[in-house]
Formats: C-alpha cells, sequence, structure tokens
C-alpha cells in the first residue's frame, strides 16, 4: 500500500530528530540559578547570631529583644578573649586582688580610641559589650570582667545566652 505525502514527512521528520535526544531550556534554567543566589545572599547577610564557639555552652534565657552588635568578650578554654583576641587567663582574673583585669581594660580603652562616634550617640562606648562565658564560669570572674568593663565607660553590658522557649502554664 502505498503511503500518504503526509505520513512520509513525519517519518522523515522523526528520523531527523530521534538521535538528538531531550533538549534544556537553559534561560529558564539561568532564571532559577539568579534568584537561588541572590536568596542565599540576602539570608546570610541578615544573620543577627553571635558566633558561639563549641567549647562554651551558654546559659538559657526567655529574653525577648535581641541583642546590638557590641564588642564580644568570650570566657573559655581557660581565657579572656575580646573580639578573638586572647588578652588574660580566667585563673589569674580569679586569682588578683583588684577588681579591675588591667588587660582587659587596656584593650577596651584602645578599642574605644579606635571607634569613631557615630551621629546621635553620646560617647563611643555606648555601643556597650556583650560577656559571652560558658555558665560554669566563677561568678568572681564575670564580676570582676563587668567591673572592668564599667571602668572603661562601657555602660551597656550584655550577657549572651541561648533562646529557651517560654512555658504557657
Amino acid at each position: 500500500m502505498k503511503e500518504s505525502r503526509r505520513a512520509n514527512r513525519m517519518q522523515r521528520h522523526h528520523a531527523r530528530r530521534r538521535g538528538s535526544g531531550a533538549l534544556l531550556d537553559m534561560v529558564s534554567l539561568m532564571d532559577i540559578f539568579t534568584i537561588l543566589v541572590f536568596f542565599l545572599l540576602v539570608s546570610s547577610a541578615n544573620s543577627d547570631i553571635l558566633p558561639t564557639p563549641k567549647n562554651i555552652k551558654l546559659p538559657r534565657s526567655t529574653a525577648e529583644q535581641i541583642p546590638k552588635e557590641n564588642i564580644v568578650i568570650i570566657l573559655g578554654d581557660n581565657n579572656i578573649l575580646i573580639q578573638g583576641k586572647k588578652v588574660a587567663s580566667i585563673k589569674s582574673a580569679a586569682e588578683g586582688d583588684n577588681n579591675v583585669i588591667m588587660p582587659l581594660f587596656n584593650e577596651l580603652k584602645h578599642l574605644a580610641a579606635s571607634k569613631k562616634k557615630k551621629p546621635g550617640q553620646t560617647s563611643v562606648t555606648d555601643e556597650g559589650v556583650t560577656i559571652m562565658g560558658d555558665k560554669e564560669i566563677p561568678y568572681i570572674v564575670l564580676k570582676r570582667i563587668m567591673l572592668t568593663c564599667a571602668s572603661a565607660n562601657y555602660s551597656n553590658i550584655s550577657l549572651a545566652v541561648s533562646r529557651k522557649a517560654i512555658e504557657k502554664s
């Protein structure tokens, strides 16, 4: 039986297309990847979480306010770190007779001198200090660090804690 012209044309067309396989629309794929990149950039830039070293277990709290960006003092591994730089040991801070830890005091004064005053601030030290310490840190060390911060004119002192869920009665 003789095939129609349309059937012959369809066979030729399918024979031509048989070896090429499936095609991807690269324009749509690039749009999706662009949106994904922008989403990741925006979501990573708005990180309000302080980096917590693995060896520090923060106490838990039900605080509602998110802390401002401050100078971070970390108490852990038997050292006192300010902005990641070791300034003193916890042992020396606990044993001394003086309530002011002089290496920490000097570093806080140095940081205050190097920062510029922003509009609306009464002083540079209005930014404050966040103390991030293990929950097992002795109270005397925490008290001396807070007194040192107050002596260096940092009156805005915050303690870093892990947020715990509010229990409803």
